[in-house]
Order: structure tokens, then C-alpha cells, then sequence
């Protein structure tokens, strides 16, 4: 059997093991095992990188413990907007979603867009409609609502400040009071794929930041900042405070520098993320794998939730910086 591998994340930041209680870590692991061996049963009976992906990420999306899909945070005008994008590394097709309300797993609208129409990218409300016509199941308000988001856009709406989602989190809980540092909070989940035929995928998806207002939208949507595939080089979904992201193109740029300066996989997530994104305050990570089936899950922050296999390495979870 040809390599495969599969990596994911589900939100970076300021994570310490004081902030999370024993049982919120507890949950938080099994979740992320949960959805990385889902994804990767399906790369070892022979499915593709984007079915991998796509599935992966429709299990954070379910769970919600995770800003994306169910348990997605709130919007200022208290509701959900929500974003995805899925990549193929063969054809380099793409697809995603911006802003949408309703669609229960926007992952699949995203790749619908791929699939279905001429379009990379569509917005609200127009992303809905073309998703109810694609027959994808949609949920009421009700469906995405958690007391501990409801909870954070309360401390938000309070202290009048935007936040991005993790760090400095309560135990799940007992949601805290306002945070000391708000904009160390970054939510997004994502996964990144190789099959068997040597074929590289990439799926991004979140709920963005708590208290947004005027329909913000970050880099999870936008093929080449949050979200890359390209068989020639890489696979990579990030996790960030997305302006930064945005501005630094940091998906693409990684396959760039594998590309045109030959760099391995990890030494350019090693630049961008440290070299680039951090000493202008670009704080966040990603997950990536190359065409030989290679990982990486870089970040600046404390900490981010994880989780990675492959052909060629045991399962890995983590949550914190100290874990390799």
C-alpha cells in the first residue's frame, strides 16, 4: 500500500493545562482521536484525500466542543456566521462558503461548490440557497447554540472587544469571566490529507470570532491563505488570528517555498509560522503533509489541539506546546 496520512487541528491559542479541567482535557483528546481515526479508517480502505478530509472535518464540526459547525461562537447580533473551504492537490479545484447561517456542515457545502458549480467562493445568503438546492440538511439557531459560547459573547459584549476563539478557556464548565489577554483566542478546525494514489487534499472550517460584526470574514475561506492543496508540494489547513494570515498568504506561501526554493515541508512551516507570522503578532498554526507523506503541525501559540497518523508514524494527540 502506497503512504497515506492524515492530520487535523481543532483551534490554537493560548491553551495552558491549568486553564482546561482533567475532564475537559479528557474530552477534548477523545474528540480529536475520535475524528482522526474516522478519517484515516476511510484513507486505509482506499477512499480519497478530499472524502478523508471532508469527513474528518464534518466530525469536529459535529462536536461542540470546537468553533465550527455545532458550537460555532457568536456573532455580535448574536447569531452563527460561519466559513469552509476545501482544496484537491490533483486538479487544484476549490471551493468554500462564507457567512452562512443554517447549513449544518459547511464543509460539504464547500466541497459542493467545488463540485457543483462554476464558483470558488460564495457568500451569504446566496451559499444557502445553493446549498438547500444541493439538498444539504440545515438546522434553526437552536442546533448550533452552547451556553459556553453564549457565555463568551456576553464576557465580549461586556468588555466591547472582538475575540477569537481558545485560549485562555475556562473549564468548559464554569465559563470564565473576562478574559486577561482577548485576543489570544483562535477557533477553527481543519484536516489535511494523502491517499493512496499520491493525491493531496485540504479542509478548513469555523465559526470565526466571537462578537464579529459586519460580516467579517477571516482567512478559512480564502483558498491560499487558510486553506492549500497542490500535488506538487503540499496539503495545509491553518488556524489563526486570520487578518495575519490573510495578509501573509500563509498557506500558499509554505508550497511557495517548497516550490521555488526546494525547502522540506517542515522547514517551511517553519519560517512561516516563526520567521514570518510571529514577530509581526501573527499568533496560530496549521497542519500540513507533502507529497511523501510527511507531517508537520507547526505553531507559535501555547498550545493547539491536534492530531495526526500515517503509513509511516504511530497516532498522535496533542493539546500543548510540550507535546511532540
Amino acid at each position: 500500500m502506497s503512504s497515506i496520512a492524515l492530520a487535523l487541528h481543532g483551534g490554537a491559542g493560548t491553551i495552558a493545562r491549568h486553564l482546561l479541567t482533567p475532564d475537559a482535557e479528557i474530552r477534548y483528546r477523545q474528540a480529536l482521536h475520535d475524528a482522526l481515526t474516522a478519517g484515516y479508517e476511510l484513507l486505509r480502505q482506499g477512499a480519497s484525500a478530499l472524502d478523508a478530509v471532508e469527513h474528518t472535518v464534518v466530525q469536529l464540526e459535529d462536536c461542540p466542543l470546537f468553533n465550527a459547525g455545532r458550537g460555532a461562537v457568536f456573532t455580535h447580533e448574536g447569531h452563527h456566521e460561519m466559513d469552509a473551504s476545501v482544496m484537491v492537490g490533483h486538479t487544484r479545484l476549490a471551493g468554500a462558503v462564507t457567512g452562512v447561517r443554517a447549513i449544518q456542515n459547511p464543509i460539504r457545502a464547500a466541497r459542493l461548490v467545488m463540485e457543483k458549480s462554476e464558483h470558488v467562493l460564495l457568500a451569504w445568503p446566496g451559499a444557502e440557497e445553493f446549498a438547500r438546492q444541493q439538498g444539504l440538511p440545515m438546522q434553526p439557531p437552536a442546533y448550533f447554540f452552547t451556553e459556553h459560547r453564549y457565555q463568551q459573547l456576553q464576557e465580549a459584549l461586556a468588555s466591547g472587544q472582538v475575540r477569537l476563539d481558545h485560549s485562555e478557556d475556562a473549564p468548559l464548565e464554569e465559563p470564565k469571566a473576562v478574559d486577561e489577554d482577548p485576543k489570544k483566542k483562535m477557533g477553527t478546525v481543519g484536516a489535511v490529507a494523502l491517499d493512496q494514489h499520491g493525491h493531496l487534499a485540504a479542509a478548513t472550517s469555523t465559526g470565526g470570532m466571537t462578537n464579529k460584526r459586519y460580516s467579517r470574514v477571516g482567512d478559512s475561506p480564502l483558498i491560499g491563505a487558510g486553506t492549500w492543496a497542490d500535488d506538487r508540494t503540499c496539503a495545509i489547513s491553518c488556524t489563526g488570528h486570520g487578518e495575519y494570515f490573510i495578509r501573509a498568504v500563509v498557506a500558499h506561501d509554505i508550497a511557495c517555498l517548497m516550490e521555488y526554493r526546494g525547502l522540506s515541508l517542515a522547514e517551511a512551516c517553519r519560517v512561516v509560522v516563526h520567521d514570518k507570522l510571529a514577530p509581526v503578532g501573527g499568533e496560530g498554526g496549521l497542519v500540513a503533509v507533502d507529497a511523501r507523506g510527511h507531517l508537520a503541525l507547526p505553531f507559535n501559540s501555547e498550545g493547539m489541539y491536534r492530531a495526526s497518523v500515517s503509513s509511516e508514524s504511530g497516532l498522535f494527540v496533542g493539546i500543548y506546546k510540550d507535546e511532540q
